[in-house]
């Protein structure tokens, strides 16, 4: 079993028993398909950082869920035909690693970003384009 997470945004228009019918279908889909719904979070009613569909405000939901690693795909396919969705996403959220000598949790290796550079022109080349 692994660990996902499902945030999911629902049209501003629903009202509450509505809004409630649609979030308790996302949930049934994730049990239907072998998901166990481990947390809810209810953010309410946020704006949206650009508009969509003409919409400005959406209802946001975050579930965290363990299922099998074939269980979002399905999930994913039946919430592409609700109406009532404005965006949704699932995402695998990866466990933190333990060190097996201390037990504490192991830090990830940090970036390393390389260094831009712009390139040179050299003056001959300057003056041969001229």
């Amino acid at each position: 079993m692994h660990k996902y997470e499902l945030a999911v945004v629902f049209n501003p228009t629903l009202t509450e028993e509505d809004l409630q019918t649609e979030f308790d279908k996302v949930q049934a889909l994730i049990t239907r398909f072998g998901g166990e719904v481990e947390k809810v979070d209810n953010w309410g009613k946020r704006r949206l950082a650009y508009e969509i569909k003409k919409l400005t405000e959406g209802f946001y939901y975050f579930i965290t869920f363990n299922s099998n690693h074939d269980a979002p795909a399905e999930i994913e396919s039946r919430l592409r035909i609700t109406e009532s969705l404005v965006r949704f996403l699932i995402i695998r959220v990866e466990e933190p690693r333990v060190s097996k000598v201390k037990g504490k949790p192991v830090a990830a290796k940090p970036v390393v970003e390389a260094e831009v550079t712009e390139p040179t022109v050299s003056n001959e080349e300057v003056t041969a384009n001229e």
